[in-house]
């Protein structure tokens, strides 16, 4: 029976610029043996033609359509919900306004007008980029983000991710978000079952290195949970959390193993 793998990439596939060892043979044999394969990033810096560059120039053969990130799935649930007149402030970088653009959303001219905020990782946040943000919601503005992550595994550590701009303009609306569309989004989960496998949950599996995003998503979602500890997940975390993957494994690498 074929089956369907849903990949993360930072801290699960690569870290920085450096492949994990064994990721593009298991990669290879899972798709020589007709499984399907998709990768799923949290991360809004990068398009997803530079995703499929980057992993091509790491050995991993893959085209536009098996690469979904989380401003792919933002644009797509903008078109859904906005209406004529709608427009959206958008705190992040180009990629995600080229997502954006790709789906003909509307950005306001005033910030303070806008229907829609949208949070993405910004590596040149501001405190007028904060304000701008803070006044729409004020004005009624419906708040929503790429993802959760506090941080991005890199090579010698971690960095802030998009998690620091929510924890910005929470901490000014005393507010949460009202969304979040990609991992451990439903609307992540059901776009990639859905649209890109066309297979039902508990046919696919999910390997990843965050407990609360991967594995809660997966677990959320019916699809099978792997965790690798090649990433943000040590196994001291494991004890203390509500989020537990069905599988442990030291690194992707493993999953050829199995």
């Amino acid at each position: 029976m074929l089956k369907g793998f849903i990949f993360d990439l930072d801290g699960t596939i690569y870290l920085d610029d450096h492949i994990i060892d064994g990721a593009p043979e298991v990669i290879k044999a899972l798709k020589e043996r007709g499984d399907k394969v998709v990768f799923l990033t949290n991360k809004s810096i990068a398009n997803r033609k530079e995703y499929v560059e980057k992993l091509n120039r790491l050995g991993i053969e893959v085209e536009l359509g098996e690469v979904i990130n989380s401003n792919y799935i933002t644009a797509h649930y903008l078109k859904t919900v906005m209406g004529e007149g709608d427009s959206a402030y958008v705190i992040g970088e180009e990629p995600l306004f080229e997502e954006l653009a790709n789906e003909n959303i509307k950005l306001a001219d005033i910030p303070a007008s806008a229907s829609h905020v949208v949070l993405g990782w910004d590596r040149q946040f501001t405190y007028d980029k904060l304000n701008n943000a803070f006044q729409a919601w004020r004005n009624g503005a419906e708040v929503l983000a790429t993802n959760p992550d506090r941080t991005c595994p890199v090579k010698d550590g971690e960095i802030p991710d998009c998690g620091a701009m929510i924890g910005a303009l929470e901490g000014a609306t005393g507010e949460p978000v009202k969304m979040i569309t990609g991992k451990p989004s439903s609307l992540m989960a059901e776009y990639v079952l859905e649209n890109v496998l066309g297979m039902k949950a508990d046919e696919c599996f999910m390997v990843g290195d965050r407990l609360e995003t991967d594995i809660k998503m997966a677990n959320d979602a019916g699809i099978h949970s792997v965790l690798v500890l090649s990433g943000i997940t040590t196994k001291e975390m494991l004890a203390s959390t509500e989020h537990l993957p069905e599988l442990v494994l030291d690194s992707v690498k493993d999953l050829i193993t199995l």
